[in-house]
């Protein structure tokens, strides 16, 4: 599994002109090919008079699903830059469409190439992307007598605290890079005197 891949943090939409023709790069996170596949079809819809709508897309935190169409460009001038972008960038869980109104000035297979390219890089940086980074899920149980100064201990340090349940013990789930583990458990032993329960469960992204 990838430690860290980077999406957008949000849809959004980025306008470039390239010699008369108007490229606009809509982008947004796409959890499943569904949701990728879902977002297209809406652009698609919204511009139904454009030249092209030429779309990649990424999914998987290894980039498992990968995908792109040329939308009637020639071959590999559009949905291959675009996705090759988006890879170039580590961006994951992302869908892009670039749509093209024709201006009236051919650009060439070179030109094409460098305005899909180029139009999905800046709307990344118009759009802005955040890292998510792989951590262990954990489990704490602690009694109610610490729980309170375990859980405030845990956030002055900066731990991701999922989840607090009370029962006859406190449970907080919590967010652990790997590397952190052993010198979490021997910091837990010291707060609690020995008293707290830990267990650790399966893998998760977060944001980094």
């Amino acid at each position: 599994m990838q430690d860290e891949y980077r999406t957008v943090a949000h849809a959004g939409v980025h306008e470039t002109e390239v010699n008369r023709s108007r490229f606009l790069c809509a982008l947004a996170p796409a959890a499943t090919e569904q949701e990728a596949q879902d977002f297209i079809a809406a652009v698609r819809k919204e511009h139904a008079d454009a030249t092209h709508n030429c779309w990649a897309y990424v999914v998987g935190a290894d980039a498992s699903i990968q995908k792109a169409s040329d939308d009637g460009e020639p071959g590999g001038t559009a949905g291959v830059p675009m996705l090759q972008m988006l890879l170039r960038r580590d961006m994951r869980y992302v869908v892009a469409v670039v749509t093209r109104y024709f201006g009236g000035v051919k650009l060439g297979a070179g030109g094409l190439i460098r305005a899909y390219g180029g139009a999905v890089g800046e709307a990344l940086d118009a759009v802005g992307t955040l890292t998510r980074r792989r951590f262990r899920l954990a489990t704490v149980t602690v009694d109610h007598q610490r729980a309170g100064k375990v859980e405030n201990d845990l956030r002055s340090t900066g731990r991701e605290v999922r989840d607090v349940r009370y029962g006859e013990a406190v449970t907080i789930e919590i967010g652990l890079p790997d590397a952190d583990v052993d010198a979490f458990r021997s910091w837990l032993a010291d707060a609690t005197a020995g008293t707290a329960a830990f267990e650790l469960g399966g893998e998760a992204y977060g944001d980094a």
